[in-house]
């Protein structure tokens, strides 16, 4: 357990530059309060300490404003960056190495049983504000950019942004673990430049053709 907690500590290094020493990570980041919270909560979940793992993961929610059930999976060096607002369902699986940001939901899509929440795999980032829905997967080394709402299966080595998500980067190559939030595709954005283009083209088009019947 000590030394999860360790490896806990040691990826906040690794993910924010802004931290400066361990003193300060282990007083301040409510983050890595959360996520500690959490697996005290989960080990009593998993002996059927069912309330009990309620209280603990709801005192922690009330300190640190990170949701997180005690019945989520969740792997090792996992980063929640800031932390504020994020909400992570029941039935979550979330894999090593994955980093959330501020605002992110992984929730479900109604009132089904079961599976109901997403599973997210080794290596992937989900940015500020997305909403990753329902009982889909995120695959290794994705992205979700910010603002995003994700209702489908993501494969591994992709970029998805918008709402709904569409993915616009996949390349078979794993993406580095950085992400550029002002400067994310747009595929919508795209979609009307290629709209306009051929405006344009059946302008000239219409141009010409007025033009041939004036001079006949």
């Amino acid at each position: 357990m000590f030394k999860t907690f360790k490896e806990d500590i040691d990826v906040v290094f690794d993910q924010d530059p802004a931290a400066r020493n361990y003193f300060e990570v282990v007083l301040t980041y409510s983050g890595l309060h959360a996520i500690w919270a959490h697996r005290v909560a989960h080990a009593f979940f998993k002996r059927r300490f069912f309330f009990l793992a309620r209280v603990i993961s709801q005192i922690s929610r009330f300190f640190t404003g990170v949701e997180i059930h005690p019945g989520a999976k969740i792997g090792r060096r996992f980063f929640i960056d800031h932390g504020m607002g994020v909400v992570i369902g029941e039935t979550c699986e979330i894999g090593d190495n994955v980093t959330l940001f501020q605002g992110v939901t992984l929730g479900g899509t109604g009132k089904e049983k079961g599976k109901r929440h997403p599973t997210i795999r080794d290596n992937a980032l989900i940015a500020t504000g997305a909403k990753v829905l329902g009982s889909i997967v995120v695959g290794e080394n994705s992205k979700v950019g910010a603002g995003s709402v994700v209702l489908k299966d993501v494969p591994p080595n992709s970029t998805v942004v918008g709402i709904p998500g569409k993915v616009v980067i996949q390349d078979g190559v794993k993406i580095q673990k950085d992400l550029n939030h002002c400067d994310l595709p747009d595929p919508i954005n795209d979609r009307i430049k290629q709209l306009q283009s051929e405006i344009e083209e059946l302008r000239s088009l219409l141009q010409e053709e007025h033009g041939r019947s004036r001079s006949s």
